[in-house]
């Protein structure tokens, strides 16, 4: 009996704590995604993660968009993405400002996980630049260890890697030669096969190469008729 009763008096085992998730990237500038990136909407970003990864485990999607602010833009582009895309059973998982560092730290945290896609859309990098000390060979850098990652999470899915699109209007900006010069770079990690490459700036520039407002109005996001 005295054993019975020490036993009933005992506390239950302790089940094993849940893993903790570790706490996103503080955005430690303002030019650098993370929480807190917006200062009028503190936690969107961390929101818009954990919407990903909700999304992801429902699974059910053929082709993946991932991406920065340019790619996120298609969510004000319904009529054209109910078109084209929509009947592909498309998710877009694109997040303004984010380089490659947060895609990755979205990889590595659920964003896709539960999700098989046929094909993924990847068109990152142009706000690894904001840093200052941006090359081409680190901004191919990057991408190429996003490749890495999408090959371990989807290995079934092939990827389609857009070149980095122009900015600024003239094409004697540095930035502009930084990603011609990134964007050869990047053509090189395609394989042909899993992953294909298409550089698409020739289609927003005139033909004396500057970039117009009614392609980007503020010379770095897509206008309807730039989508």
């Amino acid at each position: 009996y005295r054993a019975v009763a020490e036993a009933a008096t005992q506390a239950p085992p302790r089940k094993p704590a849940a893993p903790k998730v570790p706490p996103p990237p503080k955005a430690p500038n303002a030019w650098t995604a993370g929480e807190g990136f917006w200062p009028d909407h503190p936690t969107a970003w961390r929101a818009m993660h954990d919407g990903f990864v909700a999304r992801a485990r429902q699974g059910d999607a053929d082709l993946l968009f991932l991406g920065d602010s340019i790619t996120q833009g298609w969510g004000g582009q319904k009529e054209l993405w109910a078109k084209h895309y929509a009947p592909r059973k498309a998710v877009n998982f694109g997040v303004g400002g984010d380089g490659t560092p947060q895609l990755l730290w979205h990889l590595d945290h659920g964003a896709v996980d539960g999700l098989k896609p046929k094909a993924v859309v990847l068109m990152i990098g142009t706000n690894n630049r904001w840093r200052g000390d941006a090359t081409p060979d680190t901004l191919a850098k990057g991408v190429a260890a996003v490749l890495d990652k999408l090959k371990a999470k989807l290995p079934g899915a092939k990827v389609l890697l857009l070149g980095i699109f122009p900015t600024y209007p003239k094409p004697d900006h540095p930035d502009r030669k930084l990603f011609t010069e990134a964007n050869k770079k990047l053509a090189a990690l395609a394989d042909g096969d899993r992953v294909v490459f298409l550089d698409l700036t020739d289609k927003f520039l005139e033909p004396d190469g500057t970039l117009t407002k009614e392609m980007m109005p503020d010379y770095l996001h897509l206008s309807p008729k730039g989508y």
